[in-house]
């Protein structure tokens, strides 16, 4: 038998649907509430910052959305993507586990974020939107959104993590080359990044303030709308295109997952991968351990508060009922830019608190080491979002192999490292440390909650 086994897809095997969750749960998310008057959101609330249609997908109770053709169109460049079985891992590990994972970082910008990049830019161009403001941390959103704005036409501006603006010169690279401009934050372009920097100059940045900015500059233009890479409902329904298809991969290789495995920052590769399944579950199917995974020094899951709290550090935001820091919390510059994200997507915060999934949290050392393993392995360099994933896949395994079980695991590879070289670097070096977030500034952005009767 070969020693990699890739199972593929034809373009007439791609969704043509997106799977929405919100149809299966055995009870509804909590409202999203308006911060002035804490009264539940409706459309016009939100109409100043999204398209229409992506509004109506974000409350929308339907359990399939239809992909419109021209982004299924755009998905075919790169989609149906690739399942691996991973055999050469899977021996080096010595474990009767069956290990498969999906692999993402196919796609033109190198990860899963174009699975809603595409259909946001869509919506937003049939709205006759000009420009679109957006954060991002590590730049894959950022390189996403840049790449499908360069499809339709839109202008797109970018405010990167500084931290990651500072150690990715690539990815900002790979976002000009479309055509965005990027800007690092906290920036001096806004109130939002006025207000950091005069408090702390040296501010590293982090989701929530580039939120902020991002947010502060899309309400200033009537042509101009805010996207979001992760965390609401409509993203995490968007990324579910990748977990149909391993769904069916699975079945040409005559296999089931007993466990799956994701990655964990702000909730939305996860919810592509585990989403499919969990509904299938929730509609009366196989039970599976679904394990979402996290970077030690952003533990959302395993040490944040479930709570209603902003998405932006300059509390612009509508309240989302999730799993937080405090929207006040700037996590340690560990690598793992993508998941420096101070919440967890609401969806995915409630199928925690329901017990339908897990969640574990990693320092980065343990997951660069599974990286270089699996690279090594399977010849694909992780970026260090994924490596979390890897991390919790390999530990699975060699459980399986303690226990003697001969189980099958499913894991998402949600994008390539080639763009984060220099942390390999830093790590073959001996430079790249295990950070830990500052209790002390974790207690004080929890006391911080807004207060919220409806809880």
């Amino acid at each position: 038998m070969a020693d990699q086994i890739k199972y593929t897809l034809t373009e007439q095997d791609m969704p043509k649907s997106w799977y929405n969750i919100m149809a299966d749960l055995p009870s509804p998310l909590p409202a999203v509430l308006h911060p002035g008057t804490g009264q539940p959101v409706g459309p016009a609330d939100l109409a100043p910052l999204f398209p229409m249609e992506i509004i109506k997908q974000e409350v929308s109770g339907e359990r399939w959305i239809d992909i419109p053709d021209p982004v299924r169109q755009i998905y075919f460049q790169w989609r149906p993507t690739p399942l691996y079985r991973a055999r050469r891992l899977e021996r080096a590990l010595d474990t009767p586990a069956r290990i498969y994972y999906k692999y993402e970082g196919v796609s033109p910008s190198g990860s899963h974020k174009p699975n809603t990049a595409v259909p946001q830019a869509f919506y937003n161009k049939q709205e006759g939107v000009k420009r679109i403001t957006t954060e991002t941390g590590a730049g894959q959103w950022g390189s996403s959104l840049a790449f499908a704005g360069s499809l339709f036409g839109i202008e797109i501006d970018v405010y990167m993590v500084k931290v990651s603006f500072q150690q990715k010169p690539y990815r900002r690279a790979l976002m000009e080359s479309y055509g965005a401009r990027c800007v690092a934050s906290p920036s001096t372009e806004t109130n939002s990044g006025r207000a950091v920097l005069a408090q702390n100059p040296d501010s590293t940045g982090s989701l929530g303030i580039a939120i902020s900015e991002a947010v502060e500059m899309a309400a200033q233009r009537d042509d101009t709308k805010y996207a979001l890479g992760s965390v609401l409902n409509h993203v995490l329904m968007h990324q579910t295109v990748l977990g149909l298809e391993a769904k069916r991969q699975m079945e040409m290789a005559g296999d089931d997952p007993d466990v799956i495995v994701g990655c964990t920052g702000g909730g939305s590769n996860f919810a592509g991968i585990a989403f499919p399944y969990l509904g299938e579950q929730l509609r009366g199917g196989r039970k599976r351990r679904i394990v979402a995974v996290e970077p030690a020094a952003c533990p959302s899951l395993t040490r944040g508060k479930y709570a209603y709290d902003f998405g932006d550090t300059s509390k612009l935001t509508p309240l989302v009922k999730m799993h937080t820091l405090g929207s006040s919390f700037v996590p340690p510059g560990f690598h793992a830019g993508g998941l420096r994200y101070h919440g967890m997507a609401p969806q995915v915060s409630h199928v925690k608190e329901l017990g339908l999934i897990e969640a574990k949290a990693y320092h980065q050392l343990a997951c660069f080491e599974a990286g270089v393993q699996f690279a090594r392995a399977e010849g694909i360099v992780p970026a260090p979002e994924a490596n979390h994933a890897v991390r919790g896949a390999i530990d699975e395994a060699l459980r399986c192999k303690r226990e003697g079980k001969s189980e099958v695991i499913l894991f998402n590879l949600c994008g390539h490292g080639h763009f984060d070289m220099q942390a390999y670097i830093d790590y073959f070096g001996g430079k790249l440390k295990d950070l830990d977030y500052d209790a002390k500034e974790l207690a004080m952005a929890l006391a911080g909650l807004p207060s919220v009767a409806a809880e």
